[in-house]
């Protein structure tokens, strides 16, 4: 038997005889790993410890010190949780359970649940851990699996289609319990530590609203009560901190279902601070040499046709018959670009040619999908598209990241960091993608970036960049691109004439800085808790006058001192107390305070969110802070640190 070689995540290479395993890897490592190993990381897929390894394969190997074992955990307590449910509801039907960032879900159907149940099942949980049983693998061979699932649709709809090559069949077994699953698992259910089941909705099976309405139960589970209990002190703050209730209370955008789901609309206070970040993203475009361009919501579909975007995305568009031809609302920004780009003669010297647009696009999510201003319909992609020579690649995507890298600098956000790579749906040729794949890994390479692999997760035109959001919770956020593009070019047949006089073809970079501006908007809201920066903020200060005696010298202030601001005056008869908190609650940064003294001395009061307060401030230095402020983007108000 011959030899294989498999990568290590340190770049060394490891030899082992062909057929082995992760767990076999392991050991050739060490037996102290090998006892130790769970599972495997290979090509960037959490796999069984049992999978074989192929020759070139990059692996990882997961124990329960690596991160990767909170996600086996979980997968295994969803496990326990659908044994839980069939040892009391006999009749209910399962269909998957995977594990999740937050833990883990179960669909099911043919059985009636709610809140009151769930305390039930977490008690015939805890019985299931505690009898620790072993959790095992079993390789059925196909007639059997099928004929297990004889009564259950969507186990039997998952064997002939995601299974529909495999024989045997991987099931996972756990006492009485047994579940058509590719792993990977736990050794036993009592390795499960903590875990807790934390509500009910519904979900279309397969995610199409067309398809049986099932029954979704999230859950979550940790090694620990320590972790467990720390986990849900977060969910109550981020429940605190939802963009969706934070979006009402603040007047910031609504949903009606009138107007259509999936479609925002903004209220003054939202769009005040859209308007600001289209500011900042337009002034970091034009200082890198992009020149502004629009294209118009929606395209004859043979615009589509010509991009590969209708072939690989019609069902996700909004088409329109208009006098007999069709038309597209349009998903996507990038064939308008090309198009523009191709409306004119360009020489190697002109290159690179950059564009930017704030893009509006529509995708057809589906309606169980939808979720505030993180799956919407109609959304604004601040996307920018670059035309150039193969020899200007790594520059220019070296100051897009650094470009992108300033963002999350501005907003106070860590970043994360992964190339993804082709998805089984995709256009172009295995040469034009093992280059470009070649040449985003050559630029995180050589900028030092940590960064993980998205086997996969690319563009269906080319692979990309990722750059996720880390939030104040450490929750994390899908964000900024940098896609590597040889594909639409040659679809639209763009051309340069070289130093050689001879035509050659541009290569494509798609980037966006925030990647949506409403996922971005939302991010902000829940990172901030809703108290934006001064120089975001829809209503950076509010005048407080103690009585109406001050209105006027208030109206002054605002009209004329700080006019430039976004600046409020509380007339209403309430007591400064009350005023006061009603600018605490809408997390106006600063609030002035004028009396009587105040108004005698032509100075003023100074107070913050923070319920500092200083007196006898002089105007002008008080406008000097702010002008400051504004223009350096500081994340917090910080008048009172002086």
């Amino acid at each position: 038997m011959s030899d294989i070689v498999v990568i290590l995540p340190d770049g060394s290479e490891l030899s082992v005889p062909e057929g082995s395993s992760v767990a076999d890897a392991a050991y050739e490592i060490g037996p102290g790993l090998g006892k130790d190993t769970v599972a495997g990381v290979v090509d960037g897929e959490l796999v069984d410890k049992a999978t074989a390894l192929h020759d070139g394969a990059n692996l990882v190997i997961v124990t329960d010190q690596s991160d990767e074992y909170l996600d086996v955990l979980r997968h295994s307590a969803a496990h326990v949780f659908a044994q839980a449910l069939q040892r009391l509801h006999p009749e209910a039907k399962l269909t998957i359970g995977p594990w999740t960032d937050q833990g883990f879900y179960y669909d099911v159907t043919n059985v009636d649940l709610d809140m009151d149940d769930l305390e039930d099942i977490e008690a015939e949980m805890a019985d299931i851990v505690e009898e620790d049983l072993p959790i095992e693998r079993e390789l059925v061979d196909r007639e059997e699996a099928l004929a297990k699932y004889e009564d259950n649709e969507f186990k039997r709809e998952i064997l002939e289609t995601e299974a529909a090559g495999d024989d045997p069949i991987s099931f996972y077994k756990q006492g009485e319990f047994e579940d058509l699953c590719k792993g990977p698992h736990v050794e036993s259910t009592g390795e499960i530590g903590a875990f807790e089941l934390l509500n009910i909705s519904s979900a279309y099976w397969r995610g199409d609203e067309e398809n049986e309405t099932l029954t979704r139960v999230y859950g979550t589970a940790f090694a620990s009560e320590s972790d467990l209990h720390d986990f849900l002190e977060m969910q109550e703050e981020a429940k605190e901190r939802d963009h969706r209730k934070l979006g009402q209370e603040l007047e910031l955008f609504s949903i009606d279902e009138t107007t259509g789901p999936g479609l925002p609309l903004y209220h003054p206070n939202g769009k005040r601070i859209l308007d600001e970040l289209a500011d900042y993203a337009k002034q970091l475009n034009l200082d890198a040499g992009y020149d502004p361009v629009e294209t118009p919501h929606l395209f004859r579909t043979e615009l589509w046709k010509k991009s590969g975007h209708y072939e690989n995305y019609v069902d996700d568009m909004f088409l329109l018959d208009v006098n007999d031809e069709e038309y597209g609302l349009k998903p996507m920004n990038c064939p308008g670009h090309a198009t523009i780009f191709d409306q004119q003669s360009w020489s190697y010297r002109d290159l690179p040619v950059r564009y930017f647009e704030d893009g509006k696009v529509y995708r057809k999510e589906q309606r169980g999908e939808l979720s505030g201003l993180s799956r919407v319909w109609s959304f604004t992609i601040d996307d920018g598209h670059l035309f150039v020579r193969p020899d200007q690649i790594e520059d220019e995507i070296n100051l897009i990241i650094d470009n992108i890298l300033e963002v999350f600098d501005t907003f106070d956000l860590e970043a994360e960091v992964a190339l993804a790579t082709r998805p089984e749906k995709s256009v172009g040729s295995d040469e034009i993608w093992e280059q470009a794949e070649t040449q985003l890994k050559a630029v995180l390479d050589d900028s030092g970036i940590d960064y993980g692999i998205e086997a996969g997760d690319g563009a269906f035109y080319g692979p990309k960049i990722d750059f996720a959001f880390k939030d104040a919770l450490g929750r994390k956020w899908d964000g900024p691109t940098v896609q590597l593009d040889f594909n639409m070019p040659d679809r639209f047949d763009l051309s340069y004439t070289g130093e050689d006089n001879e035509e050659h073809q541009p290569v494509m970079i798609h980037r966006a800085l925030y990647g949506s501006y409403e996922r971005f908007f939302m991010v902000l809201i829940e990172h901030f808790n809703g108290k934006f920066p001064f120089w975001l903020a829809p209503e950076q200060v509010r005048i407080l006058p103690i009585s109406d005696d001050q209105l006027g010298y208030a109206k002054r202030l605002q009209n004329r001192d700080f006019g430039d601001f976004r600046v409020g005056v509380e007339d209403r008869s309430w007591t400064l107390g009350r005023k006061i908190r009603e600018a605490q609650e809408d997390r106006v940064p600063y609030m002035i305070i004028v009396g009587g003294d105040e108004q005698e001395t032509q100075t003023i009061s100074v107070r913050d969110r923070k319920e500092r307060e200083r007196k006898d401030v002089e105007i002008d230095d008080f406008r000097a802070h702010l002008e400051d402020e504004r223009e350096e983007k500081r994340a917090e108000p910080d008048f009172l640190d002086e």
